[in-house]
């Protein structure tokens, strides 16, 4: 596994890896991560594809989920520790 581009973004670190023949995109925020895999096949432009796909709806979405991460994470630590 290859780290192949990373995009800037203010609030993740996100990065594009390739393996076995699929995209991996990463996107990480603290310690805390999300991760899409995509086949090579089904992209016309290859990573460029992978820009695209990035857009700002799709990114929201992911700063939601990383926000309903951390609630879960927090919520299950207390009853562990309590």
């Amino acid at each position: 596994m290859r780290i192949i581009a990373e995009l800037p973004h203010p609030e993740f670190k996100i990065s594009i890896l390739n393996m076995n023949s699929k995209y991996i995109v990463k996107i990480e925020q603290g310690s805390f991560e999300q991760t899409y895999k995509i086949a090579e096949i089904d992209l016309l432009d290859g990573v460029n594809s992978i820009f695209e796909i990035m857009d700002e709806a799709f990114l929201k979405t992911v700063s939601a989920r990383f926000a309903e991460m951390r609630k879960d994470f927090k919520e299950t630590y207390q009853r562990y520790n309590y």
